[in-house]
Parts: C-alpha cells; structure tokens; sequence
C-alpha cells in the first residue's frame, strides 16, 4: 500500500506531465493563414475589409483562399484599387465571393459539379470530377482543417458576376 508521502512525491512527478499536455491556442481561419505564409495579401484584404472578427468567429466556413501569386496575377493595379478605403465594398464583396458557410470537405464533394452559395450572395461553380475547381480557379491545397472551419487554397481570385 502507497503511503501518503509515496502518492505526494508521484504526484509531484506526474506535475510537468500535466502541464505540458494543455491543448495549445485554438487556430482559426485567420491565424492558420497568417501563419501559412503563402496568403499575405488576403490578411492584408480581409484587415482592410474589416473582416477579421468575422473569420476569427465560430463559423463553420469554407475559405477558397487565393494565394499571393493568386493576387500578383490580377492586373496591375487590381489589388491596390480594392485596398483603398472608399472601394471597402467592393472589396468585401469580393472576399465573401470566397467563402462559403459551412465547412465542405474536398471529399464531401469528390467526383461531383455543383454550385454552393457564397456568403456574398452568388454561387460558386464546384467541378470535383478531375481535381477541383472553383469557378476558374484550380484548388492547390484541400482540407487545411482548422477550429472554424475549412482553407482550399487556390490558384486564381474568382470574382463574382
């Protein structure tokens, strides 16, 4: 049988154990992107929209994220225009075009087209029957699986009609 001092120094033992298995910060949509490294230009988008407490909240959301050489690709000029404060609305109606409620799988959708509403209000073109596509964009990286939701990276910024 354990004495009292045996189940004191035990528990003292097992003290770092405990510590060091607290689940670390929760990671959303807008920390996993900033922490990416390859999206850059859509924090700076989503900061200047005011966007961020919405990405950052319980969701869940699907993010198509454009990468930076998504935005470098649009023409000169393109994303310095919707940065600039009396164009906010147009630049949050294009960042919203990118996102969908809910939290969709790239298997969810696997060898299927379909359109999903966009919290902008549109519909994006799916085609999940050879890779993925999102209207003209191609999905570089599927499933980055966060606390809030979904990032699909993807290779071009689609603009709603």
């Amino acid at each position: 049988m354990k004495t009292t001092k045996s189940i004191a120094i035990s528990l003292v033992a097992a003290l770092p154990l405990i510590f060091t298995t607290v689940t670390a910060k929760a990671q959303d949509i807008v920390d996993t992107a900033v922490a990416a490294g390859q999206f850059n230009t859509l924090v700076a988008a989503v900061q200047a929209a005011g966007l961020v407490d919405v990405l950052k909240g319980e969701g869940p959301f699907t993010v198509f994220a454009p990468t930076d050489e998504a935005f470098a690709a649009l023409p000169e000029g393109t994303v310095e225009d919707l940065l600039k404060p009396e164009n906010k609305e147009q630049l949050i109606a294009v960042l919203t075009y990118h996102v969908v409620p809910g939290k969709i799988l790239s298997a969810d959708i696997s060898g299927q087209k379909t359109e999903v509403g966009s919290v902008q209000g549109s519909k994006l073109s799916v085609d999940a029957t050879d890779g993925v596509r999102v209207d003209n964009a191609t999905v570089i990286s599927a499933d980055i699986e966060v606390d809030n939701g979904v990032i699909h990276a993807i290779d071009r910024v689609v603009l709603p009609n």
